[in-house]
Parts: structure tokens; C-alpha cells; sequence
């Protein structure tokens, strides 16, 4: 099966995937069913997740206060809806074509599934770090080697029996605490919290995800207690922070923060913003 997870993987790379890692369902074992994405497809083998880059470029708006609506659409509603789908279509399409079956997942999808008491909605950060693309930063996005927090992901569950990748080797979160010092709305815990995830452990800032849904730093509110915060002022600092450190595969000439960071407090009013860090 490595001669097939190699054309899979050559497959993605024609298909515009950024980012494709492995897991077992074994990684996937002890995670709650409403949590686990192989309640979806019991017979399933293996976890296929694949990501595809937010360009830099595309939260220079959000980061200059001066233009969010390209990034509403390059980095959110155009790459989850149509862009990811796309690649996850071809390559779920590139397996069925060998005679295994590929079943697609998206994220923030509840599913009803008959035995299970709650609606399942696959962990997706779980998936990045059994699948060895990365771990969960202090900011409790998903960080990659790549591309630090810019990414968004899809999904496959195939029965194939595919080799695993290993899981990340190093850190990608320098722990500054940047982003935790720099929230307008103090969402973020300044004590962080163990998460462990097949034998990872990460350190993670517990989130107030109900100040992220009123946030108005470049966060979305995607229900009354939960935000999509890819583009928000903490995960926007972490960008420049793993920049500076050159942290990331992907390099740029620049740095991301070109002048001091702009705010807003819950009621849309300026607020003076300060960088800090946590020791």
C-alpha cells in the first residue's frame, strides 16, 4: 500500500493540496464517538487529512483594518466552500477509482448517527495532530511547520489500510504568549492548560469562545458562543510571531506586522493596543 498512498499523495499535489497527512484508526481510539470521525464510516482504515493554505496576502486587509471582505472570501468562504471541496472531491475520487471507497468530512458538520446519544461533529484539531501535520499552539488554533495557523482543512475516511505518517517531531508554538496578552476582549486564559493528544502534549490557553463571538479584531461569529478566529487580532499575532522566529517553511521577505496593531473593544470602540508576552 506505500505505492498507493505515494499516487494519493501525487494525486493531492495535482489537485492544489497544500498539506496531506496519514493517520490509522488506532490514533483515533479512547476519542469520544461524537468526536471521532470513524463513527462516521465504522469499516474505515485510515484518516486522510488534507489543508490548503490562506495565503499571507490574504489577511493583509483584516491585519491593516482596511479591507476584510477579500478575506471573507480567499480566506473562508470561498477556500472551505469551493476551493478545499474541489481537492477533496478529486482525490476521494482518485481512491474510489482503485476500488476503495473514500468518504469526504468537513468541518463543522454535525451528523445524526443512530446509536450514538449526540449529534457527531469529527474533531478536526485531533485529526491535524494524529495525522502528524501539526500540533495545537498556545492560541488553540492548529499550527503547521508550514504555514503556522494559515490553513483550512478537509477530510477523508477511506477502508484502504494506508501506511501512517509520524507525528510532528517539534514544536511549531514559540509559548510567547503573544497572542494571549494582546486580546482586546481578555478571551484568552494567561494559564495555560495540558492537551494531550497520541502522546502529545501541547500547551493551550483556555478560550472564552462567547467574547470571540462579539469580537470586532477580525474574528466571525459562527454561532452565539463560538467565532471563526483564523483572522482574528491573537491568531494575526501569532503569524507574525512564528514569522519573526522563522518558525514557518514558508518564508516571506517581509515581516507580517508592518506598525503597531490596531484594536477594538465588545462595543466597536478603538482601544490602545499593547504587545506583551508571557515569561
Amino acid at each position: 500500500m506505500e505505492q498507493f498512498k505515494l499516487e494519493i499523495k501525487q494525486a493531492a499535489k495535482a489537485a492544489w493540496v497544500d498539506l496531506i497527512g496519514f493517520a490509522g484508526r488506532d490514533r483515533f481510539e479512547g476519542l469520544e464517538a461524537r468526536r471521532n470521525p470513524f463513527t462516521l464510516f465504522p469499516q474505515g482504515k485510515t484518516a486522510i487529512l488534507i489543508a490548503r493554505r490562506i495565503t499571507r496576502g490574504t489577511l493583509r486587509g483584516v491585519e491593516e483594518g482596511s479591507n476584510f471582505g477579500d478575506y471573507g472570501m480567499f480566506g473562508r468562504n470561498w477556500l472551505t466552500d469551493t476551493f478545499i471541496n474541489q481537492s477533496t472531491y478529486s482525490l476521494a475520487a482518485t481512491i474510489e477509482r482503485s476500488g476503495w471507497e473514500a468518504m469526504p468530512v468537513v468541518p463543522g458538520v454535525r451528523q445524526a448517527v443512530s446509536g450514538v446519544a449526540e449529534p457527531v461533529e469529527p474533531d478536526f484539531k485531533y485529526a491535524a495532530v494524529a495525522c502528524g501535520l501539526g500540533e495545537i499552539g498556545v492560541v488553540g488554533e492548529v499550527l503547521t511547520p508550514q504555514y503556522g495557523p494559515r490553513q483550512r482543512f478537509a477530510l477523508i475516511i477511506t477502508d484502504a489500510e494506508l501506511p501512517a505518517d509520524p507525528l510532528l517531531d517539534k514544536p511549531v508554538c514559540t509559548r510567547c504568549g503573544r497572542c494571549v496578552a494582546i486580546c482586546p476582549l481578555q478571551a484568552l486564559d494567561s494559564h495555560w492548560t495540558d492537551v494531550s493528544i497520541c502522546g502529545q502534549t501541547m500547551p493551550v490557553a483556555s478560550c472564552d469562545l462567547s467574547r470571540c463571538a462579539i469580537c470586532k479584531n477580525g474574528a466571525i461569529a459562527t454561532g452565539r458562543d463560538s467565532a471563526d478566529r483564523l483572522a482574528a487580532l491573537c491568531v494575526r499575532t501569532c503569524v507574525d510571531e512564528l514569522g519573526q522566529a522563522g518558525a514557518l517553511d514558508n518564508t516571506f521577505e517581509t515581516s507580517f506586522r508592518k506598525r503597531q496593531a490596531w484594536g477594538k473593544n465588545e462595543f466597536g470602540e478603538a482601544v490602545d493596543i499593547v504587545e506583551g508576552g508571557q515569561a
